[in-house]
């Protein structure tokens, strides 16, 4: 008697998504750290310089971490109430930050003590940073005004009352020491030269606008409020290139990568979206537990730190490329050993021992071994299989039709049985 020969199971391509080179590239990164904060996270900032340390604004308190430290290696707690918008100069030795209380603090990286206390705003300040001459700082505040001041003599330059409702996001041009942007609740961005009395242009997103941010070569403004992403063309007078519509709820933050090629959007739908600068589509998206409010890329986008409303950081590494190799090295002795002897063929005084090969039969497979059609039948339209391998079911069908028992094991089915052997040919 022949041995019986299990059902051959057509084997089909998947269909998953596209693995590009963004998949891999962004995929890259270990398992996320997760740090808890005493309040929900409102601003991130690298530093400029190694070792890459990051402030982080949270609460009352702004806590400096290492790249690879979960506890903060320094805080700065001389904040009355809430304090914001933490930023690094480029050279990396100092820091501003804004309070809810309308004042501006100066620290000094290596010190406590504010350096400096800039008092003009008459309520909370959310915006400040460094014009690129590192000697001027700009700030935007509820009190609808965008001020310029002079580190060496603490004092105000100019005031800015252009806008008709809260300052909240602001970014500095790397290329003109003079040009800073701000932009505003009023749904405008404003683009301000400290060398004028009023502002130089004024861009209209359409909503309250969450975030601003320069391209480095200071031609190309991005916008980011309500669930729209704007870029603009600074040199064409504010000429709307490309409007995203990609998140469906507020986005909050942007960011570039190291390369600037990559384009990044954190939203309270809580996804991180990353376009890319030339064709502006989504080449891949991040997923979160919480409304994301803060997002910041380390130089070489080593590490992706992304700040929650629910108070909690979120910290992904690079994995390193090195171990892999080191790991393939270390298998090949191991398939050496596997595959010796594979070769070898017996001389005419060798003694062979052949060893049966045990064959583990499927449940389907042993139904129609002895003959049992109905339930073959039953075996695989069970909802493992049946929903998740249907190519099984498919084949033990074409064998009942192939043996001629298809009429016989369709016999006797009630109506639920039918409509269900029907749903899944329907399907």
């Amino acid at each position: 008697m022949a041995t019986y020969k299990p059902v051959v199971v057509q084997a089909f391509p998947r269909l998953g998504e596209r693995i590009t080179q963004d998949t891999v590239y962004w995929r890259g990164y270990k398992t996320p750290v997760q740090i808890k904060e005493f309040g929900a996270v409102n601003k991130i900032d690298f530093s400029p310089v190694p070792p890459y340390n990051y402030a982080v604004t949270a609460s009352s308190r702004i806590h400096i971490y290492g790249r690879y430290s979960q506890e903060p290696i320094k805080t700065f707690s001389r904040f009355k109430d809430t304090a914001y918008c933490a930023t690094y100069r480029d050279d990396g030795n100092l820091l501003v930050a804004g309070s809810e209380e309308g004042s501006i603090r100066l620290f000094d990286i290596s010190g406590k003590a504010p350096l400096r206390q800039f008092d003009g705003h008459t309520k909370a300040v959310h915006v400040v940073g460094f014009l690129s001459d590192k000697y001027r700082i700009f700030s935007g505040g509820d009190d609808y005004s965008s001020n310029l001041w002079d580190i060496p003599s603490a004092t105000e330059i100019v005031s800015y009352s252009e806008h008709s409702d809260y300052v909240r996001c602001g970014c500095a041009s790397k290329v003109n020491a003079d040009v800073f942007i701000t932009g505003s609740y009023d749904h405008t961005v404003k683009l301000f030269d400290a060398r004028t009395k009023s502002s130089v242009m004024t861009i209209e997103h359409g909503q309250p606008v969450e975030s601003v941010l320069l391209f480095p070569s200071g031609g190309l403004l991005v916008s980011a409020g309500g669930r729209y992403v704007k870029v603009w063309d600074v040199l064409k007078g504010g000429q709307l290139l490309v409007s995203l519509k990609n998140h469906h709820k507020t986005v909050t933050c942007l960011c570039l990568n190291s390369s600037g090629q990559r384009l990044l959007s954190g939203s309270l739908d809580r996804h991180v979206k990353i376009y890319s600068t030339t064709s502006y589509k989504v080449v891949h998206s991040f997923n979160y537990a919480t409304s994301i409010l803060s997002l910041a890329l380390s130089p070489e986008d080593e590490t992706i730190v992304v700040g929650m409303t629910n108070g909690v950081l979120n910290v992904k590494h690079r994995k390193p490329e090195e171990r892999k190799e080191k790991s393939q090295k270390k298998r090949q002795p191991a398939y050496r050993t596997y595959v010796k002897g594979r070769t070898y063929m017996p001389k005419q005084e060798d003694f062979c021992v052949s060893k049966p090969v045990k064959r583990v039969l499927r449940k389907y497979d042993k139904l129609l071994k002895s003959f049992q059609s109905s339930k073959a039948l039953d075996a695989v339209l069970e909802p493992p299989i049946r929903l998740y391998t249907p190519e099984v079911t498919v084949a033990v069908m074409q064998e009942l039709h192939r043996r001629g028992t298809l009429r016989s094991a369709l016999a006797g089915r009630d109506e639920k049985q039918i409509n269900l052997l029907l749903t899944f040919v329907a399907r």
